[in-house]
């Protein structure tokens, strides 16, 4: 197609790669791409999670059998609720980047073949974005969002609250001191955990990075780690004594919440009937520059046990 040319989609695509742009829009958010949560995917609408709880199951041994404990089996559901785009955009506005693109003026390595495929690349990348938000910080009152886990751990009486902090200022100074007053709270049973994370929001991660580089208390000295200032840090991984820190992008300003990997769930439905990834050139029915897209699919998230999860909030 010579260059300068309008792009032209010569069939309503619903094909067999639907489900491919479906777990790239969803799966592509940090949160699911990096490992923070456990994925449970086809999960048509709900998903049974079972909590096994046993009192003191050791006793003395005897010839008879005797009970030596309960076994209490209680259950979360993951829900998840459907949602939708329904975009419309016009060729022209996109043309450019995409034929920059496709002749290889463009420093991306990996390019979608069609114009298509760049329409629908371009739509799977906000919704990442939205979902990525979403999964932390997200409410069901709000259009296009499922109660995410700052929600639901806030209205859960087992979720351990951290105390009002120490300080109403959260800045480098304080940062250290107040991560770890959320790390006191972690319960026995989950400390050493190999899935344990401090799960921090952007900002927090920052003001950590900084401290860290000496320019703060915390008895760090003017040099930092390893004696290198603001330069110690390369985007590589934090932690805090020895507690993987992982930065959730979708959580609040001031949020920090620590639990394991495996007792956060996000549910979604790949390959069921819900899911469905079209676009349209209307070029051909109202002869217009446009192009609509439609993606539908259904997502959702669920904590196991509250009682294994500190939330952080000022």
């Amino acid at each position: 197609m010579p260059f300068g040319s309008n792009p032209v989609i010569t069939t309503t695509y619903a094909g067999e790669f639907a489900g491919k742009y479906l777990a790239a829009a969803l799966l592509s958010a940090p949160t699911l791409e990096q490992g923070g949560v456990s994925i449970l995917p086809n999960v048509a609408y709900k998903q049974v999670m079972q909590k096994v709880a046993t009192g003191n199951i050791v006793a003395n041994a005897t010839c008879d059998f005797t009970a030596s404990g309960t076994v209490t089996l209680t259950e979360r559901v993951l829900t998840t609720e459907e949602f939708q785009v329904n975009l419309q955009l016009c060729k022209l506005d996109l043309a450019q980047s995409w034929q920059s693109a496709s002749m290889g003026y463009s420093a991306f390595k990996t390019l979608p073949k069609t114009f298509a495929d760049f329409l629908i690349a371009h739509v799977a990348a906000k919704v990442a974005a939205k979902i990525e938000t979403t999964i932390w910080a997200g409410t069901n009152a709000t259009a296009g969002e499922f109660d995410g886990f700052k929600t639901l751990m806030l209205a859960d009486a087992d979720v351990i609250d951290v105390s009002a902090p120490l300080t109403t200022t959260l800045d480098a100074t304080t940062v250290i001191g107040e991560i770890g007053r959320t790390v006191d709270l972690i319960p026995a049973s989950l400390y050493g955990n190999e899935g344990l994370r401090i799960y921090v929001s952007q900002k927090i991660a920052k003001l950590y990075v900084r401290a860290l580089g000496g320019f703060a208390a915390s008895g760090l000295g003017a040099n930092g780690t390893n004696t290198q200032g603001t330069q110690w840090y390369t985007n590589g991984s934090l932690s805090y004594d020895g507690i993987p820190i992982f930065m959730a992008n979708g959580l609040g300003a001031n949020n920090m919440i620590a639990t394991t990997v495996d007792n956060l769930y996000f549910g979604c439905g790949l390959l069921n009937d819900n899911s469905l990834v079209k676009t349209i050139d209307m070029a051909d029915i109202d002869g217009s520059n446009n192009v609509r897209v439609i993606l539908r699919y259904n997502a959702g998230i669920q904590y196991g046990i509250g009682s294994d999860v500190v939330l952080y909030g000022v």
